[in-house]
This record gives C-alpha cells, structure tokens and sequence, in this order.
C-alpha cells in the first residue's frame, strides 16, 4: 500500500507539472510515513508544503490539488488535509485486515522484497586474527554481521557471507612462538615467559598437545634459545624493548626448530584456535560460505603491487615502497613493502580488496571494529587507486560491548589472556539473549551487556518479552483444543471485519509494517529497528491479550481473533528467525 500510494503521489505531482501549478524543475523525494495517531490517518505525506514555495502558493492550496489529481483507489476510505498542509490517507477497513490473510498466505515469506534487485553483495564480519578464543567483543560483530546478512538477503539481495583468516603476519608467528615457550616450560625449562607473548590458558592447551604428539623432540635449552635476543621490557628496568624481544625469539624459534618443525608448531596453534572459533560461532548460529585464508593472497599481492606500480601510485623512499594514499584523501602516505623486502599488512589488504571485486561482488560490506575509524580512508584510497569506485567498499564501524554481572563491569585483556569467550556467555545467558542483546542497540552505540538482566526471566528482559508473547499465542491455541473448540482459519479469514477493537486495530497497523520495516533496515544495516518492531508487536500482543478474550462463544468472532494470533505468530517467527532467535512454545 505505501508503495503505491507514493506511485499515487508521484502521478499526482506530474499532473500539477503539466498544468503548469509546479515549475517542471521541482522534483523533491516522494515521502510518505505511517501516522503515529489513528485519528490522523494511516499514511500522511508532506508534499505539499515541499512544494508551496518553489509553487508560489499556500501548501493547502497545493494539497488541494494534489488530492485532487489523485489516481483513483477503492483502497483508500478518505484523504484529508491536516494542519499546515499535511494529506492524510485513510485506509478501507478491508485493506487494514486484508494483511491477516497475506501473513496466512506468505508464512515465512512474508517481509521478504526485491527491493535489492540480486545485487552481489559480500559481508564480510569477524575476521577475528586466529590467535586465541573469541571474546564477547567480537560476539557483537558476529550477531550483527550475521544480521545484517540475513536482512539484506530478506531484501532481495545476493549475499555472500565472508570470514578473512589472518594466517599470516607478525601475530600468528608470535602466537606459534608463544605456544613452543610454554611447551619448554612444560619441559622443564625455566625462563621467564615473554611479556609481549600470549598468556591464556589455551596456549597451555596447545603446548601439552605438542607434546602429546612429538614427545621431547623439540626441547631446547633456555640458553639456546635466548641468546642474542634483546632484552625483555620489565617494570622497574631500564633498556628493554618488548617489540625487539618477541620478534627475537621468534628468529630463534624458526633457527632453532628448523622449517619442518616450527611450520608444525604453527599450524598446529592455527588450526587449534581456527576449529574452536568455527564451533564457537556455528553453536552462535554464525555461519560462513568462505573462509578465506590470508596465505592464499601469496601471488596476489605481488601481482597488485605491480599493477599500482604501474599506474604511478607507488614510490620508494628509504629501501620501503609507499602507497600514494594522500591523492586519495588519506592523511599520509603507507608502506607496503618494508626496506627488507617483507609486505605489510596493508599490502594484504589491498590485494584483498582486489580479489573480493575481481570475484565480482557489485558491493562490498565490512563489520569492523570502531578502533578501525582510521583504516577506512586508506582501504578506500586503494580501491581508486585500483580502479574501483569508493562506494563500492562500506564499512560498519561496530563500537565496543562492555560486560556487567552484578552491577560492575567485567576487565578483559586480550593479549593477557583475561577475557569472557563466546563461548562462555553463551553457556551462562543462553544464545538467544546474547543474540537478541547484542543487536538490540544501534551499531554506533557502546553496548552495556547485563548478564543478570539477560537471564532474568521477566518482562524487564527484552528477548523474554517477544518470545513470551509466542508463547502466549502457543497457549491460546492449545486452549482451544483443551475446551474442545475449533479454530476454522477460512472462517476466521472471512469474519475479519469483526476485528473493531482499538488493540485489533494497532495489532493490524503493525503487522502491516512488518515489511516496510525488514526493507529499511536492510538498506540501513541497522538490526535494531527489528528488535524495536518486535518490542513494539509484543507490546501491542500483551496489551491485546490482557484487555480481551479470545475464545468467546462467537465463532465468527472467535476465528477472527484467532485467526489475527496466528498471523501475530508467525511475524514473530519472521522477526526473531532474522536474529536467529528460538520461539519457544511454553515458558
């Protein structure tokens, strides 16, 4: 209906153009809203106060005419005008139920649209560098990549879920070293653990698996494997540097281990942590239709820099080749290839960037951390520099998620191996509240997590609210059996004009935005305007259920109303299946 009304108000205005009330050059957006207040209307449009001055008339004057040149529409009962020149539409009684029977019809369907035409679209979320557990900071980029990924493929997109495995670079080496220093000490070896290296117990984990498999074989002694290495940076002592010390050893981990060896070590760490992280976010309902690996970019990184060489975008300055970003509008210039020949990070990057387009993705979609606000510029930069256009890369600068349990807020480090997994809150909250919690917010906005809010079984706890209004519904059901009543759906289809109750009404209204709703937030990538809706469908479901029954002895009316729960449930379904979210039947 709002599509076609804005069509309605769109060949209106054409007519006005023709008759010469509107200059030819006057195109504003056609912009139309569901009005807030039922005596106002369904729809309301501002039109024409957008026109009145470039018309040189009072914006009533041009609503006038606008109604006036209105296709014709048997759905439409009335249009007013309101105020300073608001048009008002009023909807026909059988348009406002005829959703009942499209929700019927479309079951899971329904919210679905073409709005994305099958664009290629990749998203790409997580790509957390496989160097220890998820944490419940990267849980939010999960629920909400995922998210995202759901509702733009709702709205008609082609959607390729993508996770970038950092199996390259200076941390997974620091991770593999970390990982033989604790099997040393496993053995025996006394030294003191590398402030720089990683800490958690789950690199004691992989040690003890070392071990498991290649016994002592690959023991050396302490001296052996800190010699010539800087010193460590220690509190209270002078002239360490703990840069020079992690990467010291782990020239002395690849000497001393040799090629065969510490590739062993390495991938044993890489392919520990990369199984956990995928059952962690399998059991997260995250799933992924590549992984791709960072090594796999060996050739192309090569082949890309030679391409920016080419067009003139490289230098070399120092022995180091640097990337031209500041004739992108970045803020200085980057290094891609160091003095001692070894590419950087960024050179990585960009030759991902270039496989991701090449593979032919008309759009690509990042869900990164907020700490990479300073990396957009210079991914965008080498797009153009590529010959891609900037909007073709979009990045969701997620901010961070803070954990409460008890009032206070949970510390984590990474690096030190102090945090809360994934895994852990799942087992405590359950998936479906870290889920729902996690998208409930604004992407742009510092999540609070309340631990104990999210298991409290009560209408204070967002995601209990909506599941337990299914449930009610799942309950007025088996009512109906239990008193040995009947619910005839094409009864209750056709009794639908019964359905005269102010809550009947708002349960209708907000059915029917259920679409408008999947699509905007699709093409905003905003998660939380769905848990809004199904906040504000609950809402109107408890209020519904408490202020009126539903089995009464009037079939016709008894259908109609059971007919309109079933239609409530099953957007339910639809909105918390986008969020992957469960819908229990009884709580």
């Amino acid at each position: 209906m709002k599509a076609r009304l804005e069509q309605h108000l769109s060949d209106a205005l054409a007519q006005l153009k023709r008759d010469g009330v509107v200059p030819d050059s006057v195109s504003p957006p056609i912009q139309l809203s569901r009005t807030k207040d039922p005596s106002h209307g369904d729809f309301a449009s501002n039109l024409a106060m957008m026109l009145a001055k470039p018309a040189g008339r009072a914006p009533r004057d041009i609503a006038s005419a606008l109604i006036a040149a209105l296709p014709e529409n048997n759905d439409i009962a009335d249009v007013q005008i309101a105020g300073p020149g608001f048009i008002n539409f009023f909807q026909a009684g059988s348009v406002q139920t005829a959703v009942v029977n499209t929700v019927i019809e479309q079951g899971e369907a329904y919210g679905r649209s073409n709005v994305g035409a099958g664009q290629r679209i990749q998203v790409e979320y997580v790509s957390a560098n496989p160097t220890g557990p998820l944490h419940v900071g990267h849980g939010r980029g999960a629920a909400l990549g995922a998210t995202i990924a759901n509702l733009m493929q709702m709205a008609g997109f082609d959607v390729q879920r993508e996770y970038y495995v950092n199996d390259a670079g200076r941390q997974m080496h620091i991770l593999a070293t970390s990982v033989w220093l604790r099997y040393l000490q496993q053995h025996g070896v006394e030294f003191a653990f590398p402030s720089n290296g990683y800490k958690g117990d789950y690199i004691q984990d992989i040690a003890r698996q070392l071990t498991e498999e290649h016994g002592n074989d690959w023991v050396r002694t302490a001296d052996a494997v800190f010699t010539n290495v800087p010193n460590d940076e220690v509190d209270g002592v002078d002239g360490g540097d703990k840069e020079a010390h992690i990467d010291g050893l782990i020239a002395s981990a690849q000497a001393l281990l040799g090629d065969n060896a510490y590739t062993t070590v390495f991938n044993t760490a890489l392919n520990d942590i990369l199984g956990d992280i995928k059952e962690d976010l399998g059991e997260f309902g995250v799933h992924y239709d590549e992984w791709f690996s960072e090594r796999s970019l060996t050739d192309d990184i090569d082949r890309v820099l030679e391409k920016l060489k080419a067009g003139g975008f490289l230098y070399n300055k120092d022995g180091a080749d640097w990337f031209r970003s500041t004739d992108f509008g970045d803020d200085k210039d980057r290094v891609v290839r160091r003095d001692n020949g070894q590419t950087t990070y960024f050179a990585s990057d960009i030759a991902y960037i270039n496989n991701k387009l090449e593979r032919g993705f008309e759009r690509v979609l990042y869900v990164f951390g907020a700490d990479h606000h300073g990396y957009t510029e210079r991914m965008h930069a080498a797009a153009q520099a590529l010959g891609y256009e900037r909007e073709r890369l979009e990045f969701l600068l997620i901010q961070f998620a803070n954990l409460y349990r008890g009032g206070e807020r949970v510390s984590m480090t990474t690096r030190g191996g102090s945090f809360v997994t994934i895994r852990q809150l799942r087992d405590e909250v359950g998936k479906d509240a870290a889920r729902y919690f996690y998208v409930m917010r604004k992407y742009q906005q510092h999540l609070d997590f309340d631990i104990d809010l999210a298991k409290s079984e009560s209408n204070d706890n967002p995601v209990y609210y909506v599941q337990y209004a299914h449930a009610r519904i799942c309950s007025v059901m088996r009512q109906v059996e239990q008193r040995g009543m009947t619910h005839d759906m094409a009864v209750g289809l056709a009794s639908l004009d019964k359905l005269v109750e102010p809550e009947e009404a708002e349960l209708l209204t907000q059915l029917a935005t259920w679409p408008e709703v999947v699509e905007r937030a699709a093409l905003a990538h905003e998660p939380h305007q769905i848990t809004g809706y199904l906040r504000d469908l609950a809402n109107g479901l408890h209020s519904y259920y408490n202020a009126h029954k539903f089995l009464v002895e009037d079939e016709a009316l008894r259908h109609a109303r059971l007919s309109l729960l079933v239609a409530v449930k099953q957007v339910i379904v639809n909105g918390l299946g986008v969020i992957d979210v469960s819908t229990p039947e009884v709580m």
